[in-house]
Parts: structure tokens; sequence; C-alpha cells
């Protein structure tokens, strides 16, 4: 089957979201690399819950209340004014650095991004990092009002695009996004972000960083769920040659 349209989820696929530690940082010195971490672990959280309890609440509001959470997690006292400066970061996360090149070299595919993200800060994001006329169209799971990995999530991808799974394939550096979207029936690219080799190698420089680093080390395997993707790329170059053998 050929595919048709490349569509990559947005947070830790095409922008890095431990690049808010520019600014955790300096607010919080010394703290900055564990409150990403620990904020972006109940972030998720929050998106799951909410699905299941059915109270949805949009990205934005979630984002809001993890980050209360993990502030008052590690009793770290804040403002307004400082907190308003963490939260504005998410409209600037930075781009990963393999991510123009792959999409400009693949633009005669309709390219789309599905995210979790609230329409607003999706829009900005999109504009703010320069792809927004290289992307065809943003889809936020808002629409349906429930989060990735509900089914409902990634019907997005066809209502919006007017093409069938069989005929798509998703990126994303999320295993259980992978795995999500593997279970609709779309074909599926899990891009590696972070690595076993890496970690492993992290974990002998440094005596202390194993234990400020649960988040990207719950990143480097995929999750038992019964389902795999169909390709594991260890950067988004691999993506123009993947897509030209299935053309």
């Amino acid at each position: 089957m050929t595919i048709k349209a490349i569509v990559f989820d947005a947070y830790g696929t095409l922008y890095d979201v431990q690049s808010v530690a520019d600014i955790t940082e300096e607010i919080f010195p010394g703290y900055g690399e564990i409150i990403t971490q620990v904020w972006r672990i109940k972030q998720l959280e929050y998106t799951w819950l909410r699905s299941l309890m059915r109270q949805y609440r949009d990205f934005a509001a979630v984002t809001r209340d993890a980050l209360t959470y993990t502030l008052k997690c590690l009793g770290l006292e804040y403002d307004d004014a400082s907190f308003a400066r963490i939260m504005e970061k998410y409209l600037h996360l930075d781009l990963y650095p393999d991510a123009m090149l792959a999409l400009e070299a693949m633009a005669e595919k309709k390219l789309a991004i599905l995210s979790n993200g609230s329409p607003d800060m999706l829009n900005a994001l999109v504009r703010n990092s320069g792809l927004r006329p290289i992307i065809d169209a943003v889809i936020s799971v808002d629409t349906n009002r429930i989060f990735k990995p509900s089914p409902d999530a990634y019907a997005l991808i066809e209502t919006v695009l007017k093409i069938p799974p069989a005929e798509v394939l998703f990126i994303s550096s999320n295993p259980w996004d992978a795995c999500g979207a593997k279970s609709f029936g779309l074909n599926v690219a899990w891009i590696e972000r972070v690595t076993p080799e890496a970690m492993a190698l992290a974990c002998l420089e440094s005596d202390t960083l194993p234990p400020s680093t649960m988040f990207k080390a719950i990143r480097t395997q995929m999750d038992e769920l019964g389902f795999a993707p169909d390709y594991r790329i260890r950067s988004l170059s691999e993506l123009p040659a993947l897509i030209s053998r299935k053309s």
C-alpha cells in the first residue's frame, strides 16, 4: 500500500519537551531537569486519567495542573510571573535538529501533526518554530475531547485528511502512542529519541544522573501492550528513504 500522508506526534517527536529546562533551571537553579521530567510524567498521566474519568480539560489546562503539582511536589515556591514564564516556553519549544530538513525532503507527501495539544498551543508552536509553511494540517484531539491513545483521537486523521489509516504513516517517539496508533490500524514508525545506549553512557558518566532521568529511561523501551511499530528509526532523517521504498 502506498503511503499518502505522514502524520507526526508533536511533543517529544518534532519538539523537545525537555527544552523547557532552559527556563526551569533559570528560575529554580539545580531543579531545572527534574522539574521538566516530573512535569512531563504528570502531564501524560493526567491526559490518561481525564480520558478514563471522562472529565476532559484541554491540554493547556492539563499542562498547567501538572506544573502546579510538580512545583508543590518538589516544595518549590513560585509567583504568577514565574509560572507564566515556564508555561510560555511550551509555545516556543525547541524543534529537534533533524525535523526541518526531513519534512522539507518529504514535501510531496501530505504532512500533518496529530497531537494532544490544544489548538492555541499547537498553532503558536508550529508558527513560532517555522513549520507552518511545511505542514498541511495541524490536528488537535480537542475536536473529539479525548486524548491519545484513544481510537477516537487517531480517527481524526482520516476525518481531516480524507486518507484511510492503511495509507498513513504515523511517527511518534512515545512508545504508548506508537502502540495506540498501531492498535488503531495506522502504519507506525517509532523514533527512538532516547536510546538504551545513551542512557547507559549517561549512568557511567554521573552518579547523580540516574535518579533524575526516570522519564528518559522509560522511553528507551517499547511498551508491552501487544502492538509493535512497523519501523524503528533513530532520526527523522531516515524517513525520506523509508517513504521512497513505500511509494
